[in-house]
């Protein structure tokens, strides 16, 4: 038996923003019929507004915080109590300075249980903002280039703290081995696993959970259309 897992932003929903009525109808229809699990880099009240109350409550688990946070059911199972230290904290906010990007709309560092984003253009961006900082983005790979030295700084020191792309504007922060790659000890070794993720690129964070799903199938999407097209397939006779 397939059991289905999905990342949320650029996956099921265009970033940020809410799943379209058409695939959420009949993707809460696949949910009561199949063993469906999310995991997001977003905590779990995002990922309620964005997909709502129904589709969350009928699937197996939600994986909130890169799996950092457990719902099922509504109800919270279990959450990390990390912290990210105050030096992390400090050259986050010295990075924000050192960014040429001029567009800041707050936000900037938000914390979430077991990890943290952090987003230069802030994540109080107005739809437009989010798109014009995704094409500043795209053109100079700022994202790419502060995880790589983030990475560099701490992955590789006694911190053991990683970086990686999330979503269109920001980055993931939290311990080494505690990104979506968690989650597949929730599994049986013999369940056929489909990962269907739009950051499973070098750097992105859908790609842990990849790289450990050796036995099951990944898909890499391009947004949500893409999602659905290729979902049709597994559900056959859904309408």
């Amino acid at each position: 038996m397939y059991r289905f897992i999905f990342d949320v932003d650029g996956t099921l929903t265009p970033s940020r923003q809410k799943m379209d009525p058409e695939f959420q109808a009949w993707f809460l229809q696949f949910c009561k019929e199949e063993p469906v699990f999310l995991v997001s880099g977003s905590d779990y009240p995002k990922t309620v507004e964005q997909l709502g109350e129904d589709i969350c409550y009928h699937v197996k688990r939600v994986f909130s915080c890169s799996g950092n946070d457990i719902w099922m059911q509504g109800q919270n199972f279990s959450t990390s109590d990390w912290k990210a230290p105050d030096f992390v904290i400090k050259w986050l906010n010295d990075e924000l300075i050192r960014s040429p990007y001029q567009t800041r709309t707050g936000n900037h560092i938000e914390e979430r249980p077991g990890c943290l984003n952090f987003s230069i253009v802030g994540r109080n961006a107005t739809a437009e903002q989010r798109a014009n900082y995704v094409k500043y983005d795209t053109l100079n790979k700022e994202r790419q280039n502060i995880a790589a030295t983030f990475n560099h700084i701490f992955a590789e020191s006694n911190a053991r703290i990683t970086a990686k792309i999330g979503g269109e504007t920001g980055l993931d922060i939290y311990p080494i081995g505690k990104d979506k790659s968690q989650i597949i000890k929730e599994f049986r070794p013999y369940d056929d696993l489909v990962f269907f993720g739009d950051k499973m690129d070098e750097g992105g964070n859908d790609k842990p959970l990849a790289d450990v799903n050796t036995k099951g199938t990944n898909h890499h999407v391009r947004d949500w259309q893409h999602t659905f097209e290729l979902l049709k397939k597994y559900a056959g006779s859904y309408k």
